[in-house]
């Protein structure tokens, strides 16, 4: 099942996007031509082989790694550094929490730079704390937490930041399923009761057609969009109920296919 979303009002618009390393022979072509958008509110996934260029993607529409070719429009601007209105979320959770900083001082660090006046500095890191469940630790170091708490701190960090849009690149890779689960679970949470739109990349199949309203697959490098799968399941979910749907083995096994056809190197 596909998605026409050409007409669609885009908060996010990626238009013909291409990324070249530089090297001998003309050099590495990482992103092909890539074009899709996210409307507002909307939460989607991007899948891919290994390889792909997902992380070259993401820096791109992050504005942390400059395009070769075509463009990147967050809001009606076109994004040539990092945007204002969008917060990113790695994989790497543990390298961008500061270890000498308590909980509380790396969710506030990002607001103190925006310059937002202290009392509504302590406002939105409580708020953003109680969200992902952290409100008891505030003053705890890092390396005091666990693997998924650190990651609920970077999350929390984004979240006080008020951004637009959440990008959040494979940032449940590094924990256990049990945890991913509560997480998945948790982003879903936050995305629905703050309204924020989210960008998630993602290598696990399950985890798009659970998370996702529509989930993007893109081909093997030079990347394009091979395909994009609407996801019509229920709003509520859950991790039992949702995944033992007749439905969401129908889904997983299309991205699954798509997934495999891409590596075999097929273009849309």
């Amino acid at each position: 099942m596909t998605t026409d979303i050409s007409a669609a009002p885009a908060l996010l618009d990626v238009r013909n996007l291409k990324k070249v390393y530089p090297g001998r022979g003309g050099g590495v072509e990482a992103v092909g031509d890539l074009t899709f958008s996210v409307e507002r509110g909307e939460l989607v996934c991007i899948v891919g082989p290994s390889g792909a260029g997902k992380t070259t993607l993401l820096k791109c529409v992050a504005g942390l790694l400059d395009a070769t070719g075509g463009h990147v429009v967050l809001q009606g601007d076109r994004v040539k550094g990092p945007p204002p209105g969008m917060a990113v979320v790695f994989q790497e959770y543990g390298r961008s929490l500061f270890p000498w900083m308590t909980v509380r001082q790396n969710v506030e660090l990002p607001l103190k730079e925006k310059r937002v006046p202290k009392a509504e500095r302590k406002r939105l890191v409580e708020s953003a704390l109680e969200a992902v469940g952290l409100a008891h630790v505030h003053g705890s170091h890092p390396w005091q937490l666990s693997g998924g708490m650190q990651q609920r701190v970077a999350i929390a960090r984004a979240v006080a930041y008020e951004p637009q849009i959440l990008i959040m690149d494979e940032p449940f890779a590094a924990v256990d399923a049990q945890t991913r689960a509560d997480l998945e679970d948790l982003v879903r949470s936050l995305w629905r009761r703050l309204g924020v739109t989210v960008l998630f990349v993602t290598h696990d199949i399950d985890e798009s057609v659970y998370l996702g309203r529509r989930v993007i697959v893109l081909s093997n490098a030079p990347t394009v969009v091979l395909a994009e799968v609407a996801v019509d399941l229920p709003e509520e979910r859950d991790q039992l109920g949702t995944r033992s749907l007749p439905r969401f083995a129908e889904l997983r096994s299309e991205v699954y296919r798509l997934i495999q056809q891409a590596k075999t190197g097929a273009r849309p």
